[in-house]
């Protein structure tokens, strides 16, 4: 199996390419399995990178006296 990419467009480029694969028929048993596999890693990949998008986004928005800011990015949860 090949690395993930790096970025959010080449993680939905393969996906894409995946999805194009598994609908032609054309791949077997074992390839289909495959290519279903490498699509799910790929689809938890752009869930995460969604997720921490989502995350900064709220950070730069939501300020205590409702102005536009930016806070300091927690990975791991919401700003306090």
């Amino acid at each position: 199996m090949p690395p993930a990419p790096q970025d959010f467009a080449a993680t939905l480029e393969r996906l894409e390419a995946l999805v194009a694969q598994l609908e032609s028929g054309s791949l077997s048993l074992e390839d289909s399995l495959a290519a279903f596999e490498q699509g799910v890693g790929l689809t938890r990949d752009a869930q995460q990178r969604l997720d921490a998008a989502e995350l900064r986004v709220r950070q730069l928005i939501e300020q205590p006296a409702g102005e536009l800011g930016e806070a300091p990015f927690d990975a791991e949860g919401p700003a306090q």
